[in-house]
């Protein structure tokens, strides 16, 4: 049998609306670094103050942003991963090598897209962490419940550490780290003025190495929301007419409940109503993960129990388009803000705020091109690629209207 990809038919629409609406949130967290040297001043614990409306939307950001959607991406990776061992399965196809072909197409995306346009990128970590959940897929899902959590608890430990170190010595850390500031002038020198093999060169030791060398720590939690958005899938929480949805209703609750104090007390940390000292920044990450954590399950089913109602689905379902083509749409931010930023001069002149706006211009933009794209193809450009490499020859793009349909059927 020719292995082939699920059919248009066959999609969930409210997954692909969740895709989307987690894309958006991501491009919103990923801006800043677009057109600002952010990468150096969190790697290098220097401060970066923001005032005026700015302070606002970076507490925006902080509070209910900021590591809140790239957990959904990877919850959904993880019942795409089901969905899609699943139907291989009942297709008859050698699930694993496709799988494992499947994330290696991805990986070798995410290595061309890190070292060539943007230290951000997600995709190889996706791969790598996506190897790892063959071993879990027939694995029972109370196992699956015990990974996640698990993993989750040794990720927390494991930034807790920082709360061990003596204040003294901290103090010390930070005073040596703040001394970075010629260093930053040099990084944001070299994003303005030098020519792309230099600055392709300079990146890799300066953001590349240390970004690969936090591959295992950042692969935890990946896995961990990988694993909840497998057992999602095995359970059947997606499938229409799920039994499940008093879960779906309890998770809200209790995640609602478990958010409030989470961002409160992150909020009374970011305005510097509790002052921490030099743990200030630690314990505001830490928070800042763990509601991400909470509020990535309430968003999730929040959109889910929207999407019952017919009204919310005619509503949402443009993002639903953009999040159908999220690999070409996610790339295509980074390629837009590459030539806009750096191409017209604008690094590091762009505020907050104005960046901002810029995503809420774009990203309309990208869920229209987005609809218009799907009106005449059945993936995007990079999906097709990734399909086409993936199943080993070229997967047919172009949607059929009634009328070929019924030329072939007549043949």
């Amino acid at each position: 049998m020719k292995s082939k990809p699920i059919s248009i038919t066959e999609r969930i629409p409210t997954i692909d609306i969740i895709r989307g609406f987690a894309l958006f949130g991501i491009f919103l967290v990923n801006m800043p670094a677009f057109h600002s040297p952010d990468f150096f001043i969190q790697m290098n614990g220097l401060e970066k103050e923001e005032t005026g409306f700015d302070f606002w939307v970076d507490l925006f950001f902080q509070l209910f942003i900021q590591m809140k959607f790239f957990t959904i991406f990877s919850f959904l990776f993880g019942l795409g991963f089901y969905i899609f061992m699943n139907r291989a399965e009942q297709k008859g196809l050698k699930t694993k090598a496709l799988f494992t072909r499947r994330v290696l197409v991805l990986l070798l995306f995410g290595l061309l897209h890190l070292i060539f346009m943007w230290f951000g990128d997600i995709l190889h970590t996706y791969a790598i962490a996506g190897l790892l959940l063959l071993m879990f897929y027939n694995r029972k899902t109370k196992t699956l419940l015990n990974w996640a959590f698990g993993l989750l608890i040794v990720f927390h430990a494991l930034m807790s550490i920082h709360f061990l170190v003596p204040t003294e010595m901290l103090e010390a850390i930070e005073a040596d780290m703040h001394n970075s500031e010629q260093g930053l002038t040099e990084y944001v020198n070299i994003y303005t003025n030098a020519s792309y093999i230099e600055w392709v060169t300079y990146r890799l030791g300066v953001e590349i190495g240390p970004i690969l060398s936090q591959l295992p720590f950042t692969m935890i939690p990946v896995l961990a929301m990988f694993l909840f958005g497998l057992y999602a899938g095995k359970i059947g929480v997606f499938q229409p007419n799920s039994p499940h949805w008093s879960t779906v209703r309890k998770t809200w609750l209790v995640t609602l409940i478990l958010s409030l104090p989470f961002v409160t007390y992150l909020a009374l940390l970011k305005l510097s109503i509790i002052d921490l000292g030099v743990k200030q920044s630690a314990t505001t990450q830490l928070f800042t993960s763990l509601s991400g954590i909470s509020l990535c399950f309430f968003y999730i089913t929040s959109l889910m129990i929207l999407l019952k109602k017919e009204s919310w689905q005619k509503r949402l379902r443009p993002l639903g388009y953009a999040g159908q083509m999220a690999l070409t749409n996610y790339l295509l931010q980074t390629i837009l803000c590459f030539i806009l930023f750096l191409g017209f001069g604008l690094y590091g002149k762009i505020s907050l705020t104005t960046g901002t706006i810029l995503c809420l211009i774009i990203y309309p933009l990208q869920m229209w091109l987005s609809f218009l794209w799907l009106k005449k193809y059945r993936f995007g450009p990079f999906e097709w690629l990734w399909r086409s490499l993936t199943y080993g020859y070229f997967q047919p793009i172009k949607r059929e209207d009634a009328a070929d349909k019924l030329k072939k059927t007549s043949l």
